[in-house]
């Protein structure tokens, strides 16, 4: 038996004994991770996961702004999510003050979201194989409509509390349709190329449901093992009560292939939901986009939760209020820490030699575990 330490993103300037290259676009790239291996034969014995290079306390700057402030910070932690990361808290907020935001907003949030999912979607796939790296260029596009639409490719900030900040305006509504539509006819036989080029590793990498609910885990990690518990169908919200029935049943391998499959099952799923939302905008033309808030906004004493799914999986935000300008806590549930923190289980059993494919189809990203 062996002791191996892997270094992983910017880990790569830290002593390690392996250096482990997920792709030059992968998002572990922006993060910095290591992971201590016990290898014998081969293969992995044991696992520990570290994290904690980069200290941001996300969470406790959160407690020093006021709500018309956090959708700044919220989009900041998670980029490859940063439209669905300040949608999870502005809809917590919301709800805490009795605010209901006028219908467009909420579906023009529900196509962002999705919109969203794509573009996470198409960067875990177009970084997993040379042979899918054509995704990418299809992830510019939609990032380039995004820019046009907020001001910005990566950090929107486009959510306020009751509603969004401008108008999805009829030309961008097209442009945005052409983009869809374009990306449709990619991705129309994905899923099956996706189980052609990593049919080698079935059966490799599995989690079990056991271990779903043991770590918390969520998005594709629990539906590719069969556990359905995806909250746009489970919890709903937004405008999804209308789309739901596009939206991929869970699988039950819990493999490596069926991991990276259905993460191309909801790419596919997710243009179709984008179109019924352009669709409703388009025929609901100009309207109200959000609600008139006071110049100091203030929740009320109360604790509260709330959960969105977003690209990684389960977001969800804890806010404890004592009803002044600024929360007196806000916790995040981010996908991410719960994804990492099970790696000490789901690679256990993994060759080493698998162990780039292993964490490319477990969807996560550092900088979110390190908020």
């Amino acid at each position: 038996m062996s002791e191996v330490l892997v270094a992983i993103g910017a880990a790569r300037n830290i002593p390690a004994d392996l250096y482990l290259d997920l792709g030059e676009l992968h998002p572990t790239g922006h993060g910095a991770m290591q992971l201590a291996l016990s290898v014998e034969n081969d293969i992995i014995t044991s696992a520990d996961p570290r994290i904690g290079f980069l200290h941001r306390s996300a969470e406790k700057l959160f407690e020093a702004r006021d709500y018309r402030q956090l959708m700044m910070l919220a989009n900041r932690h998670d980029w490859v999510s940063a439209f669905s990361s300040e949608l999870s808290i502005a809809l917590v907020l919301e709800d805490a003050m009795g605010i209901l935001p006028p219908e467009r907003a909420t579906w023009s949030r529900m196509l962002l979201a999705e919109m969203n999912r794509v573009t996470a979607n198409l960067i875990m796939l177009g970084a997993s194989s040379p042979r899918f790296a054509h995704l990418l260029t299809s992830r510019e596009a939609l990032l380039e409509l995004l820019e046009q639409l907020t001001g910005s490719r990566i950090h929107p900030m486009f959510n306020r509390i009751g509603g969004i900040a401008a108008q999805c305006d009829l030309q961008w509504l097209e442009s945005l349709h052409t983009a869809s539509q374009d990306l449709q006819r990619v991705v129309d036989e994905l899923p099956e190329q996706i189980l052609e080029e990593f049919s080698p590793l079935a059966n490799v990498g599995l989690v079990t449901s056991e271990q779903i609910h043991t770590y918390g885990l969520s998005g594709t990690m629990a539906w590719a093992s069969g556990v359905a518990n995806d909250l746009r169908v489970s919890a709903t919200y937004l405008a999804y009560q209308d789309v739901q029935s596009l939206i991929p049943d869970a699988l039950g391998a819990g493999d490596i292939p069926t991991r990276f499959v259905l993460i191309a099952q909801h790419l596919v799923a997710s243009l179709h939901m984008m179109d019924s939302a352009i669709n409703w905008l388009k025929d609901a033309g100009p309207g109200p986009i959000s609600v008139q808030l006071p110049k100091v906004v203030r929740a009320p004493e109360l604790t509260t939760y709330g959960a969105i799914e977003g690209p990684l999986g389960t977001m969800g935000v804890l806010l404890d209020s004592v009803g002044e300008k600024t929360p007196w806590r806000l916790k995040l549930r981010t996908p991410s820490f719960a994804t990492i923190q099970s790696f000490e289980s789901i690679l256990v059993g993994v060759p080493l030699t698998a162990l780039a494919p292993m964490l490319q189809s477990c969807t996560f990203m550092v900088g979110d575990a390190d908020r």
